[in-house]
């Protein structure tokens, strides 16, 4: 029997909130077994599970709300906390996201690796998908497929960056080696339009992998050639970790999003039928 896990000790580190543009503090806290991953807005007094049904908006960053208190763009904190097999956490901010930090899901891995693990007294379970599920949206499709195991495949295609697909059978050691570095993406052309909406505020040529029509700006900054592909998938496991357990299936997604995830989720548990619950 596998037992959940929390971190040992609370950890906090502060930066700036990727859309938002503004000066976020979040601490990372041991949670009680069985709990779950939730956000605390402690400027609102409000706690946010970290589900798929509190999805709220799924514009360029999962978004997760509960009433008018909302936190954006959870889905790399999410990814590292699937990464690291983190069950029970706490996530405080005083601000609308958690800090971008590296644009990657690597700086929030080493900042839960620091704050160590303690065991829980439950058992750690698992939702072991038994049916297909496939949502398409336009030319975006996404799949959980029956497996024995839990493994990532993507394929993407965009102007600039062409054609990438990526395979990725899930473990703690992979997820921090293939999938935990890679940064974020943008294409400049597209920076003015967002200001304007009040979005990508805080991207930077730090935090982001600039893209213009000759390819990336911040080459320096660029740990893949492939770090695009592998980016969506570390955005597929984010939002997957959103079902509030691990899965036991294959993912598949081919030019999908964080709608395409979120649909793929409801979908899955729209009829029990789906999947079984079961002990790790």
């Amino acid at each position: 029997m596998s037992s959940r896990r929390t971190i040992a000790h609370p950890v906090t580190v502060s930066g700036t909130a990727l859309h938002a543009g503004v000066p976020v503090t979040m601490t990372l806290s041991p949670a009680k077994g069985g709990s779950g991953i939730a956000f605390r807005r402690a400027d609102l007094g409000v706690d946010i599970p970290a589900r798929y049904d509190r999805v709220s908006e799924t514009r360029l960053g999962t978004v997760i709300g509960e009433g008018l208190a909302k936190v954006g763009v959870v889905e790399h904190l999410m990814a590292a906390a699937a990464g690291a097999e983190i069950d029970d956490l706490l996530v405080t901010l005083d601000g609308p996201e958690p800090p971008i930090l590296d644009g990657d899901a690597l700086s929030y891995l080493t900042l839960l690796e620091s704050a160590g693990v303690a065991e829980q007294d439950q058992p750690r379970t698992a939702i072991r998908v038994l049916k297909p599920v496939t949502v398409e949206s336009g030319g975006a499709k996404a799949s959980l497929l029956p497996d024995s195991s839990l493994s990532y495949s993507y394929e993407l295609s965009f102007p600039v960056i062409g054609e990438q697909y990526y395979a990725f059978a899930f473990s703690r050691a992979g997820f921090k080696a293939e999938i935990a570095p890679a940064r974020t993406f943008g294409f400049l052309r597209e920076l003015e339009t967002l200001n304007k909406m009040d979005m990508a505020k805080g991207a930077s040529l730090a935090n982001t992998l600039a893209l213009d029509e000759t390819g990336v700006i911040n080459r320096e900054r660029q740990r893949f050639a492939d770090e695009f592909v592998r980016h969506k998938i570390l955005d597929a496991i984010g939002d997957m970790a959103l079902a509030g357990a691990p899965l036991i299936a294959r993912f598949a997604g081919i030019k999908s999003g964080h709608a395409t995830n979120n649909a793929l989720l409801r979908a899955l548990f729209a009829d029990p039928a789906n999947y079984e619950r079961t002990e790790l």
